[in-house]
């Protein structure tokens, strides 16, 4: 009996020690893994004016502002349409004018214009012997003000352009200068009365302070 019973706990304290031994084998062959930090995303300004003024709208699609693509591109697309719209009546009014000018017979594109009036009342080379001197001159100055009407919001209309890819800039800029700006709830707006040193006088006015609560 004292024989079995010895054998009985050999027995057990091997099969303790192989548990232990599988135990540390695993753990030596367990590589921890590192958790991945997440980085907030932080917009480089340089990057998003020059991304913006490479191409319009990429400086809003780096500062992940997807929103004003469509406003970006509707503005050019706006100008653009009344760049086209400008020129073309600019042209048509400035080859009227000519037409009307030139004396040659052949060159009359005014007279598809001018639908309100004769031409035997205006035209002096169509109709040199029924024509009126003052309907002459009056025609041939209200083309002159198509001209320069059309040819002024023609030139806006290039202005405006320049201006509108300036304000995309401008805004690329911004977005990504004030993308991660915190404005904190514990920021407080006071404005109150105040009274200005005004020599001989009482002067009155406004108190602004902007205070931080914690």
């Amino acid at each position: 009996m004292f024989i079995l019973g010895a054998i009985k706990k050999i027995a057990i304290l091997i099969i303790l020690q192989m548990i232990c031994a599988q135990h540390t084998a695993i753990a030596q062959d367990t590589v921890p893994v590192p958790l991945r930090k997440y980085r907030r995303f932080s917009p480089e300004p340089l990057k998003a004016t020059m991304l913006a003024v490479a191409f319009p709208g990429m400086g809003q699609i780096y500062n992940r502002k997807y929103w004003k693509i469509p406003l970006v591109y509707a503005g050019f697309g706006g100008l653009i349409y009344t760049l086209g719209f400008n020129t073309t009546n600019y042209n048509t009014y400035m080859k009227a004018f000519q037409d009307f000018t030139d004396k040659i017979p052949e060159t009359d594109s005014y007279i598809e214009m001018i639908k309100w009036a004769d031409p035997s009342e205006y035209d002096p080379v169509l109709h040199p012997e029924t024509y009126n001197r003052s309907t002459a001159s009056w025609v041939q100055d209200r083309l002159l003000k198509g001209v320069d009407y059309y040819k002024r919001y023609r030139d806006l209309s290039f202005i405006g352009i320049a201006a509108w890819y300036l304000v995309t800039v401008l805004d690329a800029n911004v977005d990504a200068s004030l993308f991660n700006f915190d404005i904190s709830n514990n920021l407080d707006l006071e404005i109150s009365p105040a009274r200005l040193p005004v020599p001989g006088v009482t002067g009155a006015g406004l108190n602004i302070s902007l205070q931080l609560t914690f």
